[in-house]
């Protein structure tokens, strides 16, 4: 199955970087908010982010009028109905997520794939509320989504040949690195991830070393481009701690407990770079 028009569910972070890359690479693209002025925020963010593309010499100041003339934004589901590939990317809420994907299986055309761009839930149980179960998968970008090289592909026991190929058919046409994870809480890169910045978490607070020293030792010492702590106000702590409330109520392994600081921290509202405080100052 050819894919020509790619609909996207929320117009956020991820949702308007995975409109931009779909757009900068020739897809007619329609992107979908709950409401006018989150929708207005997410295209002003698209536009702003192919502007700094032009600019920086990352693609020629045509290809970005283009891009941005391929995308259309929208507050209406139905709008996706000829589409044939929709990412959902609205928040991780499983009855908001199941909500919309069987809405969608009534809207989209037969043939249509429907895909998650969850970082940590269960695609399974998204595509157990469709009829298309075998056209449903997981499609997990990274942020910033421009930027990052990488998709995970999440294959459910239902996901068809057809599927994975045209899927990954999309994947190389956005130029990026591509991988496959079995439908399971994390998949790859979180289920490596979260243990680690728990970890980080963990030993900071038994005041094993300061925040800096222990960015700077795994920064130099294992040649990572930064170190945990600032990489957890980077993806968010809030975002952490519930993928890795998800893994722990999987698992039940002790490697996925969220550390009461960080729980703590998450309550407080210093949920990292988002809002200005995290384990570094952002104001």
């Amino acid at each position: 199955m050819e894919i020509k028009k790619v609909g996207v569910v929320g117009c956020g972070l991820m949702g308007s970087g995975i409109a931009e890359v779909s757009a900068r690479a020739g897809y007619g693209v329609v992107v979908r908010e709950v409401n006018e002025d989150l929708l207005q925020k997410g295209l002003a963010r698209i536009q702003r982010s192919l502007s700094t593309a032009a600019a920086k010499g990352k693609i020629a100041p045509d290809e970005a009028a283009q891009a941005w003339e391929r995308i259309h934004g929208t507050l209406n589901l139905a709008d996706f109905s000829g589409c044939d590939l929709v990412v959902e990317a609205a928040v991780e809420n499983m009855a908001l997520k199941k909500a919309l994907f069987a809405e969608l299986d009534g809207i989209l055309s037969p043939h249509a794939i429907l895909a998650s761009n969850t970082s940590s839930l269960c695609v399974t149980e998204m595509a157990s509320v469709t009829r298309r179960g075998d056209q449903v998968l997981g499609i997990h970008f990274f942020n910033p989504v421009p930027v990052m090289p990488l998709i995970e592909f999440v294959r459910t026991i239902l996901t068809s040949d057809e599927t994975m190929a045209a899927a990954r058919q999309f994947g190389a046409s956005l130029g990026k690195t591509m991988v496959t994870a079995k439908d399971t809480p994390g998949f790859i890169v979180n289920r490596l991830l979260i243990p680690y910045l728990l970890d980080a978490v963990r030993i900071f607070d038994e005041g094993l070393a300061t925040r800096e020293d222990i960015d700077t030792a795994i920064k130099l010492g294992l040649n990572h481009p930064m170190g945990p702590l600032t990489l957890l106000d980077f993806v968010g702590l809030d975002t952490t701690l519930f993928i890795a409330d998800a893994m722990f109520e999987e698992y039940k392994d002790p490697r996925y407990a969220a550390p009461p600081l960080l729980r703590r921290m998450v309550l407080a509202g210093q949920v990292g770079r988002k809002c200005g405080k995290g384990f570094y100052d952002y104001h």
